[in-house]
């Protein structure tokens, strides 16, 4: 705490009457300090490492236990000028900039659109990709979700929220909350590390703001010691990120229908009952209303409850598209990719406006070029040969009549 002391003012981070040197009556072992947030940044890069080597030698192998199949999808024919505009300006050129590629590329609007459309399908991520990914944090989840049960189940702040605050902020901190948290924080660190690599999806925003907020939630909850209320909020969220995990790993697979729409359900009721029910009215009541009842308003209670806000604001709008799949999956119109509102490419915005008919026209455009060039060949021919028939009966006339005239 001697490096930005101004930061460290026990007025920003505890309640008033409560300095740093009432928490020197804790053990060292026992007390949460500031530079133990440094293990996070190697476990981050740790959880990088593991996961390249899970995606690599263990995801595979899974996906195709479970019928884990990849689209074919067609290669677009080289175009060094289209290539250029697609990797340095646009994946998706305007009107009035196709009609410059048409004159200087010598094709067809229809031609370049094509061109584009398939070159899109090539740079989408393959089922593979997509599975191993949600294996990854399906494993995370249920990992530390068991660690975090199997550490609190037993504890009094488990089953009596008032105790999260009882003796604030002298609290030992247990060996087992230190590495709960610490993993967390870890991994959430990597995904941010990540962010650059992995699969691009609609709610991109969103996910970075959430992992930002609970990275900072985290880290304060960690330094002012807030570790029992902290401990509750990382196990109330890993609860239902396993359902929706494991739900995208039979939804990437072949044959597993049933099984992806019951996990589909299933996560829905338990998203809904714990980041609308349970969240607001245990998480955010004990730290808004119940804290209030051992110690007075400060700039850290503002900011941590702040940050709490953030989170129930994502899981509204979470809600909104779990409860629009839903509707859909009650009325029985809801596709296989609509089922992944949350995880769809940005790209597939206009394949979901024009449908199947659009596949079925770049298929058709497809192979459309490619038949076109064996159909004039073919008329050639049969040119060539309704000339030399003409040319041979011609032929044989001339002689006829060249005998009758003898």
């Amino acid at each position: 705490m001697d490096l930005l002391p101004d930061v460290w003012r026990q007025d920003f981070w505890l309640p008033p009457g409560v300095t740093w040197k009432d928490m020197d009556q804790l053990a060292d072992s026992d007390r949460a300090r500031p530079q133990d947030l440094l293990i996070a940044l190697p476990l981050a890069l740790g959880f990088v490492a593991l996961r390249c080597m899970f995606e690599r030698f263990f995801a595979p192998p899974m996906g195709r236990c479970l019928g884990v199949k990849n689209r074919l999808q067609v290669t677009v024919a080289p175009s060094p000028k289209l290539e250029s505009f697609y990797t340095q300006q646009s994946r998706q050129p305007t009107q009035s900039e196709i009609v410059s590629l048409m004159s200087l590329c010598g094709k067809t609007q229809r031609q370049i659109e094509t061109w584009f459309r398939l070159r899109r399908n090539q740079d989408r991520p393959c089922q593979t990709k997509k599975f191993g990914e949600a294996a990854w944090r399906f494993f995370f989840y249920i990992t530390a979700f068991t660690g975090g049960l199997l550490c609190l189940i037993d504890r009094p702040w488990f089953w009596d929220r008032s105790e999260c605050w009882r003796q604030y902020p002298v609290q030992p901190m247990e060996r087992a909350h230190y590495w709960y948290y610490m993993l967390e924080l870890g991994f959430y660190g990597s995904l941010l590390l990540r962010i650059s690599v992995d699969i691009r999806r609609k709610d991109f925003k969103e996910q970075v703001i959430h992992h930002l907020a609970t990275i900072f939630l985290l880290s304060f909850s960690y330094c002012a010691n807030y570790i029992r209320i902290g401990t509750l909020v990382m196990l109330l969220h890993d609860s239902s990120d396993i359902l929706l995990e494991s739900a995208k790993m039979f939804n990437y697979a072949t044959g597993w229908r049933k099984t992806c729409d019951t996990l589909f359900v299933v996560f829905a009721v338990v998203f809904l009952v714990t980041r609308l029910v349970i969240f607001p009215s245990k998480i955010i009541h004990t730290t808004l209303v119940l804290s209030m009842e051992t110690f007075e308003p400060f700039v850290g209670y503002y900011f941590f409850n702040i940050l709490l806000m953030v989170l129930q604001a994502l899981h509204i709008f979470w809600a909104g598209l779990i409860l629009r799949m839903v509707y859909k999956f009650l009325k029985g119109k809801l596709e296989k990719d609509e089922r992944s509102d949350e995880e769809s490419e940005v790209e597939e915005e206009e394949e979901e406006d024009k449908g199947g008919e659009e596949n079925a026209d770049q298929e058709g455009d497809y192979c459309w070029e490619r038949s076109k060039d064996t159909l004039n060949s073919k008329l050639s021919m049969l040119t060539n040969s309704c000339v030399l028939n003409n040319l041979t009966n011609h032929r044989a006339s001339v002689a006829d009549r060249m005998r009758k005239a003898q």
